[in-house]
């Protein structure tokens, strides 16, 4: 066992125990529903409720150094989450030079961001025993994909994740950040709770492309950060369009407006859409994001807006 696997199994932070069952509440379930509750009973019931329902979860803890948080999830795999999470990074960055940006990858299983942004070796330690990002393009990264070989696959049960999620998010010297946006890995599961319930996140920004199969899934999605109360900040549209580059007949291959449709659903926005262009996945295959790599392109600019949109919606960082 490598030096990194040890670090992240069994040093530093310690895994902080969720969940737990809840005692029922005092008296008969058949008589507290059979009886009319006065105003101020049902209020006290509420915050009862309330009270045994938040027993078991960690208590969110802000990542030192770090003002704002911003998620970039999916309901479903494939669908450009990490894409648009490394662009939006540095179109963040590139907005506003005068801010410090930082990206953490917590998809343990299928780390992109070290292939995307170009990015390979171990973080060092500071003094205080804390992994410092590895920098590129301006960017501090973080990410699993440095604490194990590249082609090693992360074999690992929920308990071991949550351990390497706890210390991604404790054990990492961020210095001073005006955001930190986080790629979060695909569905609704455990890594998702934790990171909700852990740290104070300020946005959530969901990704999917057009098609009614991923819109399931992106609906999902939207529902549990609205039930763990973090602030949906609206939809990404990926793969909105192709255009063929020789007579530039434009077709919807994964269908027309399905994310504007679902935002309307759920009473949010859509903060951009970006078309499948064969220049995206070039420039992320090749380490060199779109938005770094060609920066006047259509793509870029449409990038650059979602930034714009993403900033627009989140509250000043003295709120």
């Amino acid at each position: 066992m490598g030096i990194w696997r040890r670090l992240l199994l069994f040093g530093g932070v310690s895994l902080r125990a969720g969940g737990g069952a809840t005692a029922p509440l005092g008296g008969s379930p058949a008589m507290v529903c059979r009886r009319q509750l006065s105003g101020a009973e049902s209020e006290t019931l509420k915050q009862r409720r309330t009270q045994i329902m938040s027993r078991g979860l960690p208590k969110q803890k802000p990542i030192e150094g770090v003002k704002q948080v911003i998620v970039v999830a999916s309901g479903k795999g494939g669908v450009g989450k990490s894409t648009t999470a490394v662009n939006l990074a540095l179109a963040l960055a590139a907005n506003d030079s005068s801010k410090a940006i930082g990206l953490l990858d917590v998809d343990v299983y299928g780390p992109s961001i070290p292939k995307m942004m170009n990015l390979k070796g171990n973080p060092e330690l500071s003094q205080s025993n804390l992994m410092r990002p590895l920098l590129n393009y301006g960017i501090a990264c973080m990410s699993m994909g440095f604490l194990v070989e590249e082609n090693e696959p992360v074999v690992w049960r929920g308990l071991m994740v949550m351990s390497a999620i706890e210390k991604l998010l404790r054990q990492v010297d961020w210095g001073q950040l005006d955001y930190l946006v986080v790629d979060m890995p695909p569905g609704t599961g455990d890594v998702q709770l934790s990171v909700s319930q852990n740290i104070p996140i300020t946005g959530a920004v969901i990704v999917s492309t057009p098609q009614d199969v991923a819109l399931m899934d992106a609906h999902k999605g939207a529902e549990m950060f609205r039930k763990v109360h973090v602030p949906v900040l609206g939809l990404v549209q990926n793969m909105s369009v192709f255009q063929c580059p020789k007579c530039k007949h434009k077709t919807h291959i994964f269908g027309a407006d399905g994310a504007r449709k679902l935002a309307q659903t759920l009473g949010l926005e859509v903060l951009g859409d970006i078309p499948l262009h064969l220049n995206i996945r070039e420039a992320s295959d090749t380490g060199q994001p779109i938005v770094f790599s060609q920066p006047e392109s259509d793509e870029a600019k449409a990038y650059l807006r979602i930034a714009v949109e993403v900033v627009r919606r989140l509250p000043s960082p003295s709120e």
